[in-house]
């Protein structure tokens, strides 16, 4: 099957709940948002990462970002051929992993929080050089899943920057 760029199926909750990696792909339901599901996505990061992070080693948090990442490629490739639509707004799992990410670097409190976050929606939303390549270049789900990590590589940049000048 190609992806017509047309959706074939309107999704909801019959659609998510009728394969697993519609359910993950849709970021267990936030990418059903009306309104800036890519935004409601990347929350969901917040108590996954508050859940996981107190309870891993660092470097076994980063293997799960990694396996994570892998399985979004997989998952984001098959609700995007289900849907019609490579990179569908509803399909969040690509800012939940990134964004976690993002956290786990991130220094602590609320106000680097919130930085981090204002920041990785400004990437992934405006998508500067080379993001927009990556974004309309790369298709099925690798393509979904790497923009946003070069999102988050932005936003780490300027945190890091911030940091240096106010630490």
């Amino acid at each position: 099957m190609t992806i017509s760029g047309e959706l074939l199926v309107k999704p909801g909750w019959k659609f998510l709940l009728g394969h697993p990696a519609h359910l993950l792909s849709f970021g267990f339901g936030s990418g059903l948002a009306r309104k800036a599901p890519g935004t409601f996505g990347t929350l969901v990061a917040f108590p996954m990462y508050w859940y996981l992070a107190p309870h891993l080693s660092d470097a076994l948090f980063i293997f799960i970002l990694i396996l994570a990442f892998s399985i979004g490629v997989w998952v984001c490739d098959i609700t995007g051929k289900a849907l019609g639509v490579a990179d569908y707004g509803g399909i969040v799992w690509d800012e939940i992993v990134a964004f976690m990410l993002v956290l786990f670097f991130t220094p602590p409190g609320w106000e680097w929080s919130l930085l981090a976050f204002t920041l990785f929606r400004f990437f992934d939303i405006v998508k500067p050089p080379p993001i927009r390549y990556f974004d309309n270049n790369w298709h099925g789900g690798l393509g979904v899943m790497f923009d946003d990590l070069l999102a988050a590589g932005y936003a780490l940049l300027c945190l890091a920057s911030v940091k240096s000048l106010l630490l």
